[in-house]
């Protein structure tokens, strides 16, 4: 009997080691990574230049209280403002941690203006996290039920829908803040339209409002920029949020923010424990140098739009396949049907692959994956599509 919380449907297989794109379980068999652990590993598994700044780090100071002055999380911000065009980072444990930190700002920048009951735009199918204030701002019911009563504050509109963003904001003067995805991951792999984050900072400028951007996920180059958002030229959020790849595997977050934004925060406002201990700023700096010297950003955009191109090629005409989308490795194929036995079959395969909202597989492989890695995933996910539901 496992003394575990059983809170995940954890796939028939237990994996002890990793090696670049591929994991390896207790019985020696290999799989192809095509999670990268909800897109976290987006460097691979075990990188040797990782693996060695964390142990030099864990030799040198793993962690003290945030009362002091840490070098490694001063130029870790640095970095993170650089990379962002933000001026400010609150490093964080975790991406629902700068989610909340973000949630805060927005309530202190309401009540700067003097409303006393300030509230959230957010998107429909949208996911911010498993806290209480981040399933309440989520559009996923399902990971609500039996939480209640939520956070309150929160106005949804379909996601990716301008004009409805723009008629919530005139009609609500209470919302101080827009929060969403540029690209929803747990929602299926939904990019936004075009001009649609352009036309929300326009909106969010009329009326005050802060605009909030969850790149927890399609953050760090997974897109094809270093943040999502950035393929919207001169696009300038007031709040960006980031974790997950950000330290490949060492839990890390940060809320980055404008300096007015930031500066709603003073001593005592805000804190954390663990947030930006040195280990963890140590690899997040390496995983940010990695990424700059390796190009991985030109990397997954290149190798993402050969993806889906041979995903396209292989399942085109399929009755099934309604939709296959993304950007850089970031991709999703929408199904008529439910499709969650096919992550059985690719593990029979030899593949890690994910399912979300029941009908989406969802591929987020590591950006390091060569050609002949990125042909297979692509092959297998089609031979198990035809296979499961034949045309």
């Amino acid at each position: 009997m496992s003394h575990l919380f059983n809170t995940y449907a954890r796939m028939p297989i237990d994996i002890v080691r990793g090696e670049g794109a591929w994991l390896f379980d207790t019985a020696g068999n290999s799989y192809l990574d095509a999670i990268s652990g909800i897109g976290v590993c987006s460097l691979g598994h075990a990188h040797p230049r990782l693996a060695e700044a964390i142990a030099d780090q864990a030799a040198t100071l793993v962690h003290t209280a945030n009362i002091v002055g840490l070098p490694l999380q001063e130029a870790l911000g640095d970095r993170l403002a650089a990379i962002s065009g933000l001026d400010r980072a609150f490093i964080t444990n975790s991406g629902a941690e700068a989610i909340e930190c973000a949630l805060k700002l927005a309530r202190l920048h309401g009540h700067a203006r003097g409303i006393e009951h300030p509230a959230v735009l957010v998107a429909e199918n949208g996911f911010h996290g498993r806290t209480l204030a981040a399933i309440s701002a989520s559009g996923n019911p399902a990971i609500q039920q039996g939480f209640g009563p939520l956070v309150e504050g929160f106005v949804r509109v379909p996601f990716g829908d301008t004009e409805a963003a723009e008629a919530a904001l005139e009609q609500h003067p209470e919302i101080v803040a827009v929060l969403l995805e540029p690209i929803q991951g747990e929602g299926g792999v939904r990019v936004a339209p075009d001009g649609h984050l352009a036309s929300l900072r326009q909106a969010c400028d009329r009326h005050q409002a802060l605009l909030m951007l969850d790149e927890i996920q399609s953050g760090m180059c997974r897109a094809g920029r270093w943040f999502a958002h950035q393929h919207d030229d001169e696009l300038r959020p007031d709040v960006v949020l980031s974790a997950k790849a950000l330290g490949n595997g060492v839990p890390i977050g940060a809320c980055l923010a404008t300096e007015a934004v930031a500066g709603l925060m003073q001593p005592g406002s805000h804190g954390t424990t663990f947030g930006g201990n040195p280990l963890a700023c140590r690899a997040a700096l390496e995983v940010l140098s990695i990424m700059e010297n390796d190009h991985i950003a030109d990397r997954s955009l290149e190798t993402g739009a050969a993806l889906r191109r041979q995903l396209e090629r292989g399942l085109s005409g399929h009755p099934t396949v309604r939709e296959i989308r993304g950007r850089g490795l970031m991709v999703g194929i929408e199904l008529t049907e439910d499709c969650g036995e096919l992550k059985s079959d690719a593990l029979a395969q030899g593949l890690l692959i994910n399912v979300t909202r029941g009908n989406t597989v969802r591929l987020l492989p590591p950006l390091i994956i060569d050609d002949e890695q990125r042909e297979r995933i692509g092959q297998t996910v089609i031979d198990i599509i035809h296979r499961r539901f034949p045309s």
